[in-house]
């Protein structure tokens, strides 16, 4: 299962527009630049997208141009999922995966090019590309948001992009000892997000759930290049099971 971030930033993406301070200005005199937060996650012959920021385009190009075979909505937030009208006369629309109220908004809003959509429940495990994969409800609020669990041959993926540190206790349990841990941490530890955990929280969390490693991922342009544990664009993790 190998892994590629292909968007470490959060909903403005870094370097932000008409932004001056010192972490947007070396982004611009180094060539640095944070896309919006998504993944892609291969298996076999397998491509599979969670989440379709609206930097998809750029994305997969960085990536290779990979033929996508299924994708997963996290939640209906516009960094999360506008970017599928990046299929239109690419390749043939892959069938996304979502929970019942993601699907259904994110659904009406590309009903022209959506040819199916499969409503998935929380905590009931399903299959696709090989790959075992649970939702996990998380905090984060303005929209229902979900964390993915992903197994592949013993080794255990846990990504959540979107949260507070208050997530539901059965999400915990589930996201406890992944060999790789992806989580949300906007802002520096100075500052608190009301919808996302900053450094600290984050940290803490990690802490608790107890990953063999930790990527930090939706970072805003006021998070520094070299905050431990960030992931950046075009990071891959091979897990061994591909």
């Amino acid at each position: 299962m190998r892994v590629t971030f292909l968007g470490t930033g959060d909903a403005i993406g870094t370097p932000k527009i008409g932004c001056s301070c010192d972490h947007c200005m070396q982004a611009w005199k180094e060539g640095k630049e944070r896309l919006r937060t998504s993944l892609l996650i291969e298996t076999g012959s397998y491509h599979l997208l969670i989440d379709t920021s609206p930097d998809l385009r750029r994305q997969l190009l960085y990536a290779g141009s990979p033929h996508i075979d299924a994708g997963i909505w996290t939640h209906g937030h516009y960094d999360h999922f506008m970017g599928f009208g990046d299929f239109y006369r690419v390749q043939k629309p892959p069938v996304m995966y979502a929970a019942p109220e993601v699907l259904e908004y994110c659904g009406e809003i590309f009903s022209f090019l959506l040819p199916e959509g499969i409503a998935v429940q929380p905590y009931q495990p399903f299959t696709l590309c090989d790959l075992e994969i649970t939702l996990l409800p998380v905090t984060h609020p303005g929209a229902p948001t979900y964390g993915i669990r992903i197994e592949s041959g013993g080794s255990v993926l846990v990504y959540s992009s979107d949260t507070l540190r208050d997530i539901p206790q059965k999400s915990i349990e589930y996201m406890r000892g992944a060999d790789l841990l992806i989580l949300d941490a906007m802002a520096p530890s100075h500052l608190t997000i009301s919808k996302h955990m900053n450094y600290t929280d984050a940290l803490n969390l990690a802490e608790e759930l107890m990953p063999k490693e930790l990527r930090l991922v939706h970072l805003s342009h006021m998070v520094s290049w070299d905050q431990p544990h960030s992931a950046y664009d075009m990071e891959i993790y091979d897990l061994g099971l591909r």
